[in-house]
């Protein structure tokens, strides 16, 4: 027997023979109408809405007006910090026509803007520090153990953000005063910890639940101890919200003023970086150097653009890592 090849109108399932669809005739519509051509041969067509070319100008208008309110004047305080005297008050708005180096290098000596820039650094080195490790401490402790008490303690953290600190002026003044921590370092730096404290525990604590819970419980099965587990597991893992917050903190213990002036007040040789600014506008202000008094602000102002730019992915990834988990 010799094999024969399948006719097309074989029989089908239930007995009905298949026969094809003739092929139209040039000219002539598909017979299946639309629904027969291929894919992706019909496009849409349609008037073009006008109403997303207005709302991207509109943003686009906003966020230049924006950029331009933002930065505006820290490009004019720079700007102006490089002219001499008699031209500002000649021109406050012009530019400058020749760098004057020499009203940074009095800002920084005659003003002491270095001595006040190295007290900034080095209260803000304790005070950082301190508040980055209880508050991470604090945050691990409230986030990953229950134990009697965890959302009192939580909520007393949450609260300290809505306790306005000029509240609590006279009396912190009264306890350094007993405490003999007036005009010291080390009372400056216990202060702008108790100030960081609630945000950032408040913060570390809602990033702490987003981390697995099986790395820590993998740890402790391996026999380490709760201080390890938390010092070479938990903490590296916090890396993005612990840059997050350390920026925050930063940024709000630099440029903190009413602390200092409240505890920080007796020797001018001990004051800290906002201090030193607030002195020299009153002295350069009466002195008539007010080329020497803007090369002070954009000395004050290099350490904090200076950090934000190079730790800007950083702040972003923190910001969002607890969302994208």
């Amino acid at each position: 027997m010799s094999a024969e090849p399948m006719s097309t109108n074989a029989p089908g399932e239930h007995g009905a023979a298949t026969v094809p669809a003739p092929a139209p005739a040039a000219g002539e519509p598909h017979p299946a109408g639309q629904a027969g051509a291929p894919r992706g041969s019909r496009r849409a067509k349609g008037p073009r809405g006008s109403g997303n070319g207005a709302l991207n100008a509109f943003s686009h208008a906003f966020l230049i007006l924006w950029v331009v309110m933002a930065a505006g004047p820290l490009v004019w305080v720079a700007l102006t910090a490089f002219r001499p005297t008699a031209d500002y008050l000649g021109d406050p708005m012009g530019l400058p026509t020749s760098l004057h180096w020499e009203n940074f290098v009095r800002a920084w000596t005659e003003a002491k803007i270095g001595r006040y820039a190295f007290n900034s650094l080095v209260i803000l080195a304790g005070s950082l520090t301190g508040t980055m490790l209880l508050g991470s401490m604090a945050a691990y402790v409230i986030a990953r153990f229950t134990f009697p008490g965890n959302r009192f303690v939580f909520l007393l953290f949450a609260g300290g953000m809505m306790f306005p600190v000029i509240l609590a002026l006279i009396p912190l003044f009264t306890i350094m005063d007993n405490m003999s921590l007036l005009d010291t370092r080390p009372g400056l730096i216990i202060a702008y910890i108790a100030y960081s404290l609630p945000f950032t525990t408040f913060f570390l604590t809602s990033f702490f639940r987003t981390l697995p819970t099986g790395v820590q419980e993998a740890a402790m099965i391996d026999g380490a101890s709760h201080t390890r587990t938390f010092f070479q597991v938990m903490l590296p893992m916090a890396k993005p919200g612990l840059v997050s917050i350390g920026i925050f903190n930063f940024l709000g213990q630099w440029n903190q003023y009413l602390l200092p002036l409240l505890l920080n007040n007796q020797d001018e040789n001990s004051y800290v970086l906002p201090q030193g600014l607030a002195a020299l506008t009153v002295s350069q202000g009466y002195a008539g150097d007010w080329g020497a008094l803007f090369a002070g602000l954009t000395l004050a102002m290099v350490p904090v653009l200076v950090v934000y730019a190079v730790f800007q992915r950083q702040v972003q990834a923190g910001l969002t890592a607890g969302a994208l988990k």
